[in-house]
């Protein structure tokens, strides 16, 4: 017989189907089983451990390091966040929290206040950063770690945390009372006006209500100031919330545009975000500044408005962090933060620059090759990549900072020497005026002296690995004359290399010494004076023939890792 009558056909259908539903339960079965099998084992594994194990045991920590290195072979975003850190989690979601307003950090064996947060309990009640907190609530801080630390200056607002400080210049320890509040850290740093025409928003992260507040403060800039362009500045923003995300580029695009999607293994993480409202200027030139450390919702705000041709996009290629996280609640007051899709910018191109599913032999993590980079377009034609991360219309080249400036900051040199500064004197001109004069910068180089400061070059460590490997193979002596001649032209002299690379100390200087007096908001405004991202930005914008030939359909955006 040539032909299957239709009866058969349909019970041919219907067998297969039967059996894919037989199938398809029975890998469910099977995988729920695995689980049961796994979880079985891993229980009575940590019985055993705490029965026998020849020292005492700590099982919370046990089994969160368990969970934590399990979870780590999945990707860095998908995590076990412990009843403990939830208030850090909250913090990380919405920027508040109650306590005192202030950075620390570890100084060699002591823990510091770095920043006051200005107009916050810690400057209310008089810290200063470089104060020493010798105890907090009735406690030693002495071999406490940072951690350590915030966790005694948070607690309940409206109650009174006593703080036991040592402070440089005074003979003996202050006692200071602080009344902790609820702290809310400003998603916008800093606002205002570069010049005439040119309006500017420093975003530093994406918390609950930022796009709101940068509606309102885009407004402000048009209406109050007459703003004709903008600069948002969204480098070092390491991202937050995707609904903010959304808000921000619906400022400058119209209602109903696609912004980005979401696209996961489970269909109800496959979503779409669109405009929702109606934009405040759709017309308006606009750059946005992003750097490596630009993340995430920075890069769906930067990656969406380049897609949609609608800003200059500018500085270095961002992070590549373009995976989605969901939190799922856990027993005990805990909760699983999930990576549970991937994002999609209007143009159809994933952000996401490593693949965590496709680990190499040895565990690590590539990022995509050239030849499985695709190409896209923008609204206007022009040509774009994936392979992870926004490649900016316009690029700047990062400057390198030497092994001194490196080891200024790491050694505290340049924060201590700011502290003993603003002890010194009690006033300093605005920071749009405070410089770093060359009486100052003498007086940085007797600091240096009198602190017998002194450093290894990055050449210089990798000289001396060299020479010990080669001791270790015994082919030293064969080229030791060679190793002190190369060590002789590589090495380096403090004085010279203080005056070769001044411009990057002194900047560094400056934000250090005007913050002491003007808090974060004085040392962005001091270091706009000098930054290259900004004045390039106004460059562009200033420039109507520069800034529209950026979006000309025969721009291409190259395709770099």
């Amino acid at each position: 017989m040539k032909t299957f009558n239709k009866k058969k056909i349909g019970i041919l259908l219907g067998l297969v189907l039967a059996l894919a539903v037989v199938f398809t339960a029975f890998t469910r079965d099977e995988k729920l089983f695995q689980i049961d099998k796994n979880l079985d084992i891993y229980y009575t594994l940590v019985r055993e451990l705490n029965l026998f194990y020849v020292d005492e045991i700590n099982p919370n920590d046990l089994v969160k390091t368990s969970i934590d290195d399990m979870l780590e072979s999945l990707d860095p975003y998908t995590t076990y966040i412990p009843e403990s850190k939830m208030e850090d989690f909250r913090f990380m979601t919405t920027g508040e929290y109650a306590g005192i307003g202030a950075m620390i950090g570890k100084q060699k064996d002591h823990v510091i206040i770095s920043e006051p947060y200005e107009g916050f309990p810690a400057q209310k009640a008089g810290l200063k950063a470089g104060d020493i907190l010798l105890e907090v609530a009735g406690k030693s801080t002495e071999n406490m770690t940072t951690e350590d630390v915030s966790n005694l200056l948070k607690g309940p607002a409206k109650q009174v945390v006593k703080v036991k400080i040592e402070r440089p210049g005074e003979k003996k320890p202050l006692d200071v009372e602080i009344i902790r509040e609820q702290i809310q850290i400003d998603a916008v740093p800093y606002y205002g006006m570069l010049d005439e025409k040119t309006g500017y928003i420093r975003l530093s992260n994406f918390t609950a209500n930022c796009g709101d507040e940068v509606k309102r403060l885009v407004k402000e800039l048009k209406e109050k100031h007459h703003a004709e362009s903008l600069i948002l500045d969204l480098r070092s923003n390491p991202g937050g919330l995707l609904n903010e995300a959304v808000k921000i580029v619906n400022i400058f695009v119209p209602k109903g545009v696609e912004v980005v999607s979401t696209r996961g293994k489970v269909k109800q993480w496959d979503k779409t975000y669109n405009a929702t409202e109606t934009p405040i200027d759709t017309i308006m030139p606009l750059a946005v500044l992003v750097n490596r450390g630009s993340a995430s919702a920075s890069e769906i705000v930067s990656g969406a408005l380049q897609d949609l041709d609608r800003a200059v996009i500018i500085g270095t290629r961002t992070f590549g962090k373009g995976l989605v996280q969901t939190t799922r609640d856990l027993s005990y007051n805990t909760k699983l933060k999930v990576t549970t899709a991937k994002y999609y910018i209007p143009s159809g191109r994933c952000i996401q620059a490593l693949d965590y599913s496709h680990r190499n032999e040895d565990g690590s993590v590539g990022v995509v090759p050239d030849s499985l980079i695709s190409e896209f377009t923008t609204s206007k034609g022009r040509k774009v990549y994936d392979g992870g991360g926004i490649t900016p219309d316009v690029k700047l080249d990062l400057d390198q900072i030497s092994s001194l400036t490196i080891n200024l900051v790491q050694d505290y040199m340049i924060f201590d020497f700011a502290t003993q500064y603003a002890y010194q004197h009690e006033s300093i001109p605005q920071p749009e005026d405070f410089k770093v004069t060359p009486e100052i910068y003498n007086e940085f180089k007797s600091f240096l002296k009198e602190r017998e400061f002194s450093y290894e070059s990055q050449t210089e460590t990798a000289l001396d690995e060299l020479e010990e490997t080669a001791k270790k193979e015994k082919y030293y002596e064969l080229a030791k004359s060679q190793f002190e001649e190369l060590r002789a032209k590589v090495g380096h002299e403090l004085d010279k290399d203080l005056e070769q690379f001044q411009t990057e100390i002194k900047e560094m200087m400056t934000d250090e010494i005007v913050s002491r007096y003007y808090y974060q908001k004085g040392a962005i405004r001091a270091s706009i004076q000098t930054d290259r991202g900004i004045d390039k930005a106004e460059e562009v914008l200033n420039s109507p023939d520069m800034f529209s030939a950026v979006f000309e359909p025969g721009v291409v955006i190259s395709k770099t890792n």
